[in-house]
């Protein structure tokens, strides 16, 4: 299986359009010391030419370029053969109005998240204006395989499982299995990428969830857990946002740390997050304990 981080920021990117946070002033004016990033994203392929996203971003058309697919089998090409949302978030679900060119959409989702992009967000009425969208169902705690358009296998399967974490703001309802992380597994190779690009907190039973997985993909998207308020631009905690904080006793390093996993890599990271600096002190306290920052374009084969 290979996996390619399309975006690693959370929703905005970085640097964040409106923004001037001391992060963000870096990125604009020394971008080598603070790589641009893209809105969170992942693909996932079992032949590196037909590819299933994990989320859509906003960002999706320029993500796309990024994925090797081989050469064109005529005038449309097209190398998504389906869409995995974890959420019904608008930074997770706006990039398949963007993907309506395409005119067969394969979603996978909850029940839950179906409810929402169909009926608060109507991202799904409105890319069936113009192209025919498949929901499958993603049920959790039960392996989901991921089938190309052509109804042919491919050899993927991923399973969905529950993760501390509200609803979106819009959302008319609470219903289980709005927030989930994804197991996404190969057959052939016994592969196991593990992606949660959202989520309040990191418990025994989901940190044994990613240990099942020789790729973790987590979110990191803040340092501190009164980051936006230190700075002076929320009101909230990270985990009030159902963010576990990164740093700090009870953070997702310490849990991260310790895992086996061959590679875990932090994504979904806000543009406040001081690790975005490459030399930073922050930095460098994730990369000695052995965690990485993910960035966009990073590959991986399992």
């Amino acid at each position: 299986m290979q996996v390619t981080l399309l975006g690693t920021a959370a929703g905005g990117g970085f640097p964040q359009w409106n923004c001037w946070c001391p992060t963000c002033r870096i990125a604009r004016r020394d971008p080598e010391r603070a790589r641009h990033r893209s809105q969170s994203s992942a693909a996932v392929s079992a032949d590196g030419r037909r590819w299933f996203l994990l989320n859509a971003s906003p960002d999706v058309h320029a993500q796309l370029a990024r994925l090797p697919s081989g050469e064109p089998a005529g005038m449309r090409h097209v190398p998504i053969e389906g869409v995995v949302l974890t959420d019904g978030e608008l930074d997770h679900t706006l990039g398949v109005l963007l993907l309506r060119e395409g005119r067969l959409l394969q979603i996978y989702a909850t029940a839950a998240v179906r409810s929402i992009v169909e009926q608060d967000s109507r991202i799904v009425p409105v890319t069936r204006a113009f192209a025919e969208v498949r929901l499958e169902d993603l049920p959790i705690g039960a392996a989901t395989p991921l089938t190309y358009r052509d109804g042919c296998p491919s050899g993927l399967t991923v399973t969905c499982f529950p993760v501390p974490a509200g609803p979106p703001r819009f959302a008319a309802g609470e219903h289980a299995g709005h927030t989930v992380g994804l197991l996404v597994h190969d057959a052939a190779t016994g592969g196991v990428c593990a992606f949660v690009p959202g989520c309040g907190g990191l418990d025994e039973a989901l940190l044994a969830r990613l240990a099942e997985a020789e790729l973790v993909l987590f979110d990191g998207t803040f340092w501190t857990d009164e980051e936006l308020i230190t700075l002076g631009i929320g009101d909230r905690t990270a985990r009030e946002m159902d963010h576990l904080p990164v740093s700090g006793p009870g953070g997702s390093l310490e849990r991260m740390a310790s895992l086996r996993s061959a590679h875990r890599v932090y994504t979904h990271i806000n543009n406040t997050n001081p690790m975005l600096v490459e030399d930073s002190p922050e930095r460098l306290l994730v990369e000695r304990l052995g965690v990485v920052v993910g960035a966009d374009g990073m590959r991986f084969t399992l």
